[in-house]
């Protein structure tokens, strides 16, 4: 067969152009050797580091004439992005009852969640542009469940060893003066548990590899679906095996982490897949359910576990200090509610007192941060209105719009979105849980451009 227009191009000496594929390497080395990231010191560096040369890679095939897709929905993201950028125009105002400081002193917190919102943007673009060639879906699937067994190994670390640490290569690179400051430390510095008086002493609440314990357990609950597609994509009964022995090992971890949002965002995963494949007529997974929380009951009994759960239920320190930030959140959003404050902001002194405060000694002590408490309230008080708005509609418009994927790819990536909405009450968003509702969606997406025939 004659290609038309081969001839020509031969009579003038040209060959025939191939088509510009994308490497699979930007996106496949971010996940796949995340741990080695977090032990180097990258950890979330490691996105804003990866969406340079996706960037080019992606310019240089729009450069070639082939189009770049965009996400459905994608103009309610542009549309926060702007409100992001526009309401740094408020940096500047101290609400009432808020620490004092120039609008200089809150721009890094700012630069870098707009790095990071700008990077992980790049980077749902760019998996959604990827073929099934280029990185299989089952792949991609695969990569998030080996971060969920990576989460429950870092959670059995931070169990048996709450107090390792070490300095990191790129720690040692960075002066003192800067390595010192509580940010950077939380980037670049490695640390298995967080060590918290929650229950009466000090004790152990897992983070590794992502930094904060609430951390953990937002992305507990974004990647657990992945594991059960990954394991039942294969006929290998060995896999299935493995998967299911992971999950029943990660209740250990997720009781200890004493985190109740942790514990409530696993049931509205369990409920809300449940109730997709209900409504798809496969009854069989109720007796499943129930089989499984006969067996979490027993487990709970019949070990320690279960006294480490009702002393987390019998204090709630940290219900005040919730209640406490998410009025200061909605005052800040009645106050300004259109574009918001741009960031967060530390409160004078804490919810009982404003005699306590920072010190050089300890920088944090007293002030707690009105938006750091939940991704909801962060967007309402940093970005008003508009900003919440447009971030709601848009993961919410990719639920609706492929509300009939029925495959396993479809609800496992539904239901994570569904929990990061539940999660939004208490978890923020930045950096690795947003990544991972991002590549939840770019996966739903594909799977409604590529046909379910590969995701099944």
């Amino acid at each position: 067969m004659v290609v038309p227009g081969a001839k020509q191009r031969a009579a003038h000496g040209t060959a025939p152009q191939r088509p510009i594929s994308l490497p699979a390497w930007p996106v496949a080395s971010v996940l796949a050797l995340y741990p080695l990231w977090w032990a180097l010191g990258l950890g979330v560096l490691i996105f804003p580091i990866m969406a340079v040369p996706m960037l080019v890679l992606l310019l240089r095939r729009r450069a070639a004439g082939r189009p770049l897709r965009l996400p459905p929905g994608f103009g309610w993201w542009a549309l926060f992005l702007a409100a992001v950028v526009i309401s740094i125009a408020a940096l500047g105002a101290d609400p009432a009852g808020t620490v004092v400081e120039h609008a200089s002193d809150r721009l890094v917190a700012v630069l870098y969640r707009l790095c990071m919102y700008a990077s992980l943007t790049i980077l749902l673009v760019y998996t959604g542009n990827l073929t099934e060639e280029e990185l299989p879906r089952r792949r991609l699937a695969k990569l998030l469940g080996w971060l969920f067994v990576v989460t429950v190994a870092g959670g059995l670390l931070g169990m048996v060893a709450g107090r390792f640490e070490f300095t990191s290569p790129v720690e040692w690179l960075l002066p003192g003066g800067i390595r010192s400051k509580g940010f950077v430390q939380s980037l670049v510095h490695p640390y298995a548990a967080q060590i918290m008086d929650l229950v009466g002493g000090e004790k152990p609440r897992p983070a590794a590899p992502w930094g904060y314990t609430n951390t953990w357990g937002n992305n507990f609950c974004l990647l657990m679906g992945w594991l059960v597609v990954a394991a039942w994509a294969t006929r290998r009964t060995r896999d299935k095996v493995l998967a299911v022995l992971c999950l029943a090992v990660a209740i250990v971890p997720a009781v200890v982490s004493l985190n109740r949002g942790l514990w409530i965002g696993i049931g509205v995963v369990v409920c809300y897949v449940a109730a997709r494949y209900v409504l798809m007529g496969r009854l069989w997974i109720i007796g499943a359910v129930v089989l499984a929380a006969a067996g979490l009951v027993l487990a709970l009994l019949a070990t320690p576990l279960g006294d480490v759960v009702d002393a987390r239920l019998d204090n709630g320190k940290s219900n005040g200090v919730r209640s406490f930030l998410i009025d200061r959140a909605m005052d800040g959003f009645v106050d300004s509610p259109v574009v918001g404050y741009g960031s967060t902001r530390n409160t004078i002194g804490g919810r009982n007192s404003i005699a306590v405060g920072e010190s050089s000694e300890c920088e944090r002590c007293g002030n707690f941060t009105v938006g750091g408490n939940g991704q909801l309230w962060q967007l309402m008080y940093a970005h008003g209105t508009v900003g919440t708005v447009a971030y709601l509609t848009f993961f919410g418009f990719g639920l609706w719009r492929f509300r009939r994927d029925r495959t396993p790819i479809g609800i496992a990536g539904s239901a994570a979105i569904v929990s990061s909405f539940a999660a939004m009450l208490w978890y923020n968003a930045i950096p690795t849980p947003l990544a991972f509702m991002f590549l939840a969606y770019a996966l739903l997406w594909r799977n409604h451009i590529e046909g379910d025939a590969h995701a099944r």
